[in-house]
């Protein structure tokens, strides 16, 4: 059982949408609170609703309050108000593995939300987090420079007392996610080849709700990234070629079941 707090959007390839595809195939069962709707096709963003942050909070004390749950996984929390809100919640139910995947900055650079959300993040949401999953940029960000040494950097954003992981360095034609895990103090690096795709829309998310599945079976936290990653290469993979609309397209469109990642949670709970 996962429990999202997350945003909706219309194709299905990010937001809540990717998150319950990724769990789902992952061989878990999703639950969501609805932060935000937005309205966009493969090439632009066309509108955004918040819903009220106290109508946020209600949904997840609905869930929380009456329905056990192995992980909660934050996506698209927009403004300071709705971070703090959120957080209100979470306090309660600190015993329950957190991922905070801060969406705080888009694939060119832009910010998405206000600085004063982004401070939120850091004194409500990521002191309470198990793992932290910005990728390069929002490393960026949240450090208040360029990442120099990541192996050193990526220990700096552990100082909430999360794990971290850094998504998408780029070394030529690879691609590297680093984690920082905070109990162990040790940093480990997932490299891969880069695949030639343009359907990357909603990589992250499906990344980190992957992850979410696997604390959710009682994975160690290393473990439970190495089988996200595995899951998300085989995602990309498999929806290189696929065609999907005008623009950026979704890793891929069905996300075939993953039979390897049943089997370990099937060894890993009985």
């Amino acid at each position: 059982m996962v429990f999202l707090i997350a945003g909706s959007e219309p194709l299905g390839s990010a937001g809540m949408q990717a998150d319950i595809k990724a769990i789902t195939a992952c061989g878990g069962y999703a639950a969501c609170a609805v932060t935000s709707i937005v309205d966009e096709d493969t090439r632009r963003v066309k509108r955004i609703f918040h819903l009220p942050v106290d109508l946020i909070v209600s949904q997840a004390e609905s869930f929380l309050g009456d329905i056990a749950t192995g992980c909660i996984k934050t996506g698209v929390l927009p403004n300071e108000e709705i971070i703090r809100g959120v957080a209100t919640v979470l306090r309660k139910y600190r015993h329950v593995p957190l991922i905070v995947d801060p969406v705080i900055v888009n694939s060119v650079g832009e910010k998405l939300v206000a600085d004063n959300a982004i401070e939120a993040y850091k004194q409500e949401l990521f002191p309470l987090a198990t793992l932290i999953t910005p990728n390069r940029r929002e490393a960026e960000v949240l450090l208040g420079r360029p990442i120099r040494n990541v192996r050193a950097d990526i220990k700096e954003l552990g100082r909430w007392g999360c794990s971290v992981i850094i998504k998408s360095m780029e070394y030529g034609q690879m691609l590297s996610d680093f984690l920082y895990n905070a109990a162990t103090d040790e940093v480990l690096e997932f490299a891969k080849p880069r695949i030639d795709t343009h359907n990357v829309n909603g990589t992250g998310d499906s990344f980190s709700s992957a992850i979410a599945t696997y604390l959710a079976a009682r994975y160690p936290l290393n473990e439970a990234v190495k089988a996200g990653e595995e899951f998300i290469s085989r995602a990309i993979s498999l929806g290189a070629e696929y065609e999907f609309g005008h623009g950026f397209g979704p890793v891929h469109p069905c996300f075939m079941e993953d039979k390897v990642a049943h089997q370990r949670i099937y060894n890993e709970t009985n």
